[in-house]
């Protein structure tokens, strides 16, 4: 059976219009907002808190640790709205950054995009839910390491399958899953809201949540903020689909304003009902701190909190590999990627090439276990782009003033989103300097590609045959599909 076609303009419009009906619904800013909120909260409030208390040195730190860092989020979100209806185009920040700095900054966002930052972000995803899996077969002790990597790559496998079977599988997945998330979070706010009813706001008291467990350090504070930022992931997916929203001038910055916040408020609470009921230092021993807070509390029923969990992190990888594929597509229509990851399937109409690559380098990501190097690794990479691409959106207001602006919000934003963005990547890269150094030794790379791959235009005809052998019978796939059609 062919397994995809080489793009035709109708198979690419077909695609499209998939999604864009996906996308679509009676109440539109209600699902709008409801997509920004079911892509924000994954795994990382299941993570994160762990390594936020851990770099924040205090209860009372980290809890500004997540308030700011909600706050930078949307700030952030808006200077992407802006430049998501200036630059309507799919892709996000690899299309703005490519058609305001030129074809290799673009390149290079895509680069470690696809190198480091999906398989990396789903790598930690799918781990978080072979944590929350298994903790609860392993009470006493951590889940073996083997284990938790061969039960991420069965999740990771079986949602590529699905992926590849159908985009409306896909985001019925991601709906049915979103549930798990909703019930965990619910769950967690009510018992914290019942723990302070109780009296049990020891850490909460000024006196105590200041108190440090280890000396205060700038650079840790960093990575603490490095840390929050992964559960805040997902806040910009929409400007990935900008080309099939609905008035998006309208309902773009609208759910922003009221998912964010809402996030926001979710995830400081959940953190405040956290140290209801564990210290800081249980907090920190606990690999899986939903699983933990529910053995506390729930007792006969703390089954429900690693069910709940693990639902929420399966709809995440599910999210992050729907989001990856379109971003490569993109980056496969603009040349800056071979034309195999453009390929989609004649009649299930997904990007199986792209989805399947994605997976593969995942699966690379799952040979270390150890999520909190992951998120510092994907968090600074990550930040650094979206530095870039925030500083894109000034340096486009000053080459073009006039320019039609249906989202024009004061160069105020941008400027605080960059003054924040400037003291994270210092001293993150001062306190963790070989994990820094590594992701922008790995983006690096990516200039001789782009200018061997992309820029260098009158290639030897060796060359060409090279690169044609190497997906030559994806090719002839595509050559008996076209013959088929015809």
């Amino acid at each position: 059976i062919p397994l995809a076609i080489k793009h035709p303009s109708n198979t690419c419009e077909k695609y499209t219009h998939t999604i864009k009906q996906l996308l679509k619904g009676h109440k539109l800013t209600k699902t709008l907002i409801f997509t920004i909120y079911s892509n924000i909260i994954g795994s990382g409030i299941f993570v994160s808190p762990k390594g936020v208390m851990e770099n924040a040195s205090s209860v009372g730190i980290a809890l500004i640790v997540w308030i700011i860092t909600g706050i930078i989020t949307a700030i952030g979100a808006l200077c992407y709205a802006e430049l998501g209806v200036t630059i309507p185009k799919s892709g996000g920040d690899y299309s703005y950054v490519k058609d305001i700095f030129g074809g290799l900054a673009g390149f290079l966002r895509l680069w470690i995009a696809v190198l480091v930052i999906y398989p990396t972000n789903q790598a930690v995803i799918a781990l978080t839910f072979s944590n929350y899996v298994l903790q609860p077969l392993f009470p006493t002790c951590f889940p073996p390491e083997n284990g938790l990597r061969l039960l991420a790559a069965v999740c990771l496998l079986l949602l590529t399958w699905v992926n590849c079977s159908s985009v409306r599988w896909a985001t019925r997945v991601q709906d049915i899953f979103t549930a798990g998330k909703l019930l965990a979070l619910a769950l967690i706010i009510i018992m914290g809201i019942v723990q302070i009813c109780k009296g049990e706001y020891y850490w909460l008291e000024p006196a105590n949540a200041f108190e440090p467990f280890k000396d205060y350090d700038v650079g840790l504070i960093a990575l603490a903020f490095l840390q929050g930022s992964f559960a805040y992931g997902g806040w910009n997916f929409l400007n990935y689909v900008t080309e099939e929203l609905v008035d998006p001038y309208v309902n773009l910055p609208r759910a922003i304003y009221i998912s964010i916040p809402l996030v926001t408020f979710v995830y400081v609470f959940a953190n405040i009902a956290y140290v209801t009921a564990m210290t800081p230092q249980e907090l920190l021993a606990s690999n899986a701190v939903a699983v933990t807070f529910g053995e506390k509390l729930l007792g006969v029923m703390a089954w429900i909190m690693p069910i709940s969990v693990a639902l929420s992190t399966f709809g995440g990888v599910n999210g992050s590999l729907f989001t990856s594929s379109r971003l490569f597509f993109a980056g496969a229509r603009e040349g800056h990627l071979p034309s195999l990851l453009a390929m989609i399937h004649v009649k299930r109409c997904t990007p199986i090439p792209a989805l399947l690559f994605t997976c593969l380098s995942t699966l690379l990501m799952l040979c270390t276990s150890d999520m909190y190097t992951l998120i510092n690794y994907v968090g600074f990479i990550n930040y650094l782009f979206y530095g870039v691409t925030v500083a894109g959106q000034i340096v486009l207001r000053i080459k073009q003033p006039d320019m039609h602006r249906p989202i024009k919000i004061s160069l105020i934003w941008p400027v605080i989103y960059l003054i924040f963005w400037a003291f994270l990547l210092i001293f993150s890269l001062y306190s963790e300097p070989v994990v820094c150094g590594i992701g922008l030794a790995i983006m690096l790379t990516g200039v001789p590609v782009y200018f061997l791959g992309v820029y260098w235009d009158n290639k030897p005809q060796c060359f060409d045959a090279f690169v044609d052998h190497m997906y030559s019978p994806l090719l002839l796939n595509c050559s008996i599909t076209n013959q088929y059609l015809t």
